[in-house]
């Protein structure tokens, strides 16, 4: 392995361009205007999957965005990695919280800012990099296939539809995926399970246009107000969620699991200050860790209604919106749990407003088995790499496209993540460290080693 590392360590600056050239693509996928970059960054990844060595590489379609498909068949005989990733990205907004433009990425404190830095384009770009030092260096133990899509940050819609479009061309033995995270640069962790989604937009409307709060304030009801009340009214005092039914398929996980992942490193004071807070907050009964790990949670993800320009409008408005995510641990169906929250929300309307509940996009829950070969070759990467036995971890985050891989193609995922919390994710100013970046290679290279041993 030590001529592919080697390689790795000689073109990493290299490689750092390269990665800028594919972050200066703003590819949004939740935006229609960003359409024509979605094409260009899918082209971008192609060319960058043949000069890394792939015998061949396409972009092909879909509903929505296409997907790059690309691959390297060494040995018939020989197991089979089918690498997963995604080339879109959340939009910029608020834009004035950027310290540095979004899409012109820079290094400061050792850290690459820019839109995708870490979520999902410097993930991604590790593994084809970390392929190529293999290819380069005549030590690719293993067939190696790639599908990057463009729908992710917008549930993937459209993957699994193509994934059962074409089930022979992405026959693997495992499936390999960096887009979770690890504990920190000294922790090295591997996520083995991550939340389910259930994602509605809520639409309260009263009057059938805007109206003087003067004249109208308190003869007619407010959606804004009333949405606030029905919000409110979600979750008690103790966090939990009131929606009838919510937690009748949650898995109760036991007193003696709970144990053992509460030895996992974690401070409590270092989380809080990382985000600026006095305190926690969460269920009662959990710890933070089980919060995001274990517990489904619901939160609101944006909220608007009536006048927000500057200075004042007095105005009662007409409509007002909320869209709502709910966080589902395993056992927990989103497409049942959408159900239930607009059943549930459109019944409790008083007669004054009309609710309207839209689910949007959800995904299941998945539990990565720590026995399988995949999570033992990736144990064995880590502590190749970082000196210590990796943490196994439970996110709280969501891929929903990952238990629709294991139902479609019946295939396992192995979720190796490089970023930390403090990357910034989905926020202004999101960030990925260089040492990440780099010893994500290195440890990929040796997952490819540890995986063709294990799988003999």
């Amino acid at each position: 392995m030590n001529k592919a590392i080697d390689y790795l360590e000689q073109n990493k600056e290299v490689f750092l361009e390269e990665l800028f050239e594919l972050i200066r693509i703003p590819s949004i996928s939740s935006i229609e205007e960003n359409k024509p970059d979605m094409i260009r960054m899918a082209e971008a990844l192609k060319a960058k999957l043949l000069a890394a060595g792939a015998d061949k590489a396409k972009v092909m379609p879909t509903e929505g965005n296409p997907v790059v498909y690309a691959e390297k068949l060494i040995d018939p005989r020989k197991p089979t990695v089918l690498v997963y990733g995604h080339y879109d990205v959340m939009p910029v907004d608020p834009l004035d919280l950027w310290d540095s433009p979004p899409f012109e990425p820079e290094v400061r404190d050792e850290k690459i800012f820019a839109r995708g830095a870490d979520d999902d384009k410097g993930q991604s770009f590790m593994h084809i990099k970390a392929f190529e030092s293999m290819v380069a260096s005549d030590l690719l133990p293993v067939n190696v296939k790639f599908m990057i899509e463009g729908e992710e940050e917008i549930g993937s819609p459209s993957l699994g539809k193509w994934c059962e479009q074409n089930k022979d061309m992405l026959k693997a033995d495992t499936i390999l995926v960096s887009d979770t995270g690890m504990i920190a640069q000294d922790i090295p962790s591997i996520t083995t399970g991550l939340r389910g989604l259930s994602y509605v937009e809520v639409k309260v409307t009263g009057p059938d246009h805007d109206l003087h709060s003067g004249i109208f304030g308190g003869a007619v009801a407010n959606p804004a107000n009333e949405l606030a009340k029905l919000i409110a009214s979600l979750t008690d005092e103790n966090n939990h969620i009131t929606i009838p039914g919510f937690y009748d398929d949650v898995i109760i996980v036991s007193d003696d699991e709970r144990k053992k992942m509460a030895k996992a490193p974690f401070d409590l004071e270092s989380y809080k200050k990382a985000l600026d807070i006095k305190e926690v907050y969460g269920e009662k009964g959990y710890s933070t860790n089980e919060r995001t790990g274990i517990r489904p949670s619901l939160d609101v993800n944006g909220i608007w209604s009536g006048y927000t320009g500057e200075g004042a409008k007095t105005v009662l408005p007409s409509v007002a919106h909320a869209k709502i995510s709910m966080r589902l641990v395993p056992n927990q169906d989103n497409e049942k749990i959408s159900k239930m929250v607009k059943e549930h929300l459109e019944s409790i309307a008083p007669p004054y407003i009309k609710v309207e509940v839209t689910p949007l996009h959800g995904g299941q829950a998945y539990v990565s088995p720590i026995t399988m070969p995949a999570y033992k070759a990736a144990e064995k990467a880590y502590t190749k790499t970082f000196n210590k036995v990796p943490v196994p971890t439970r996110s709280g985050g969501s891929i929903p496209i990952i238990s629709t891989f294991e139902s479609v193609l019946g295939i396992k995922s192995i979720l190796m993540g490089f970023g930390l919390e403090s990357d910034a994710i989905h926020s202004p100013n999101e960030n990925y460290p260089l040492f990440n970046f780099y010893k994500g290679m290195e440890t990929i290279v040796y997952f490819y080693k540890y995986f063709a041993e294990e799988m003999k």
